[in-house]
């Protein structure tokens, strides 16, 4: 067998809301987010704590997570998602001719949500494709940004980044990431990472 299995691949990721109950930890709404383009997790440790003892470093205690931040580039949000992750909850309507259209309106009203995000990490091991459901337990996304530019020539494929911080979540151990069994299938990853963030469709 290999020393090592070789990321080959990113896809499918989830968002659902955050929800402590008294250290018990439960996701609601969950959803697709969009088509997964690329992902980055940066992990912040504290420092290790070490003790010397005769002149030399006798014992250490590696530095534990204490945040992260997460860059997920996608296709392009979803309707829904977009509206979830920036805690949008205020409509307006604007009249074209004889029909009315709904507009989401960002404003003092908007409550940005604690959220899970899930994802599928696609590996290769000595020719053998596995899939493996990640998800980061306790996350705030930043407010989104538009980066769009006009058609010239040809199409000019333009995807969206996402930021979203990472914490420790409040369960008694502040867990902060979930890593699933690898699986023989991307659908079957799947199922793994709703049940994760408690979707059941």
């Amino acid at each position: 067998m290999a020393n090592g299995k070789v990321c080959t691949g990113f896809s499918k990721p989830y968002v659902a809301k955050y929800v402590n109950t008294s250290g018990t930890i439960t996701y609601t709404d969950g959803l697709a987010l969009a088509r997964g383009v690329d992902v980055n997790l940066e992990v912040e440790t504290a420092d290790d704590n070490n003790f010397y003892a005769d002149n030399v470093k006798a014992e250490s205690e590696a530095g534990i997570f204490s945040s992260g931040t997460c860059t997920l580039t996608v296709d392009g949000l979803k309707e829904a998602a977009r509206k979830l992750i920036a805690g949008v909850t205020a409509t307006t309507t604007v009249t074209v001719g004889n029909s009315s259209v709904d507009v989401e309106v960002y404003d003092d009203t908007q409550v940005v949500p604690y959220v899970g995000i899930g994802f599928i990490v696609r590996y290769m091991e000595d020719g053998l494709t596995t899939y493996a459901p990640y998800l980061l337990r306790k996350c705030i996304f930043t407010q989104p940004g538009i980066d769009a530019a006009t058609q010239e020539d040809e199409i000019d494929w333009q995807t969206q980044e996402l930021e979203a911080n990472v914490m420790r979540d409040d369960s008694a151990t502040h867990q902060w990431q979930w890593i699933a069994e690898d699986q023989s299938t991307e659908a079957a990853a799947e199922d793994v990472l709703k049940a994760m963030l408690g979707i059941s469709a």
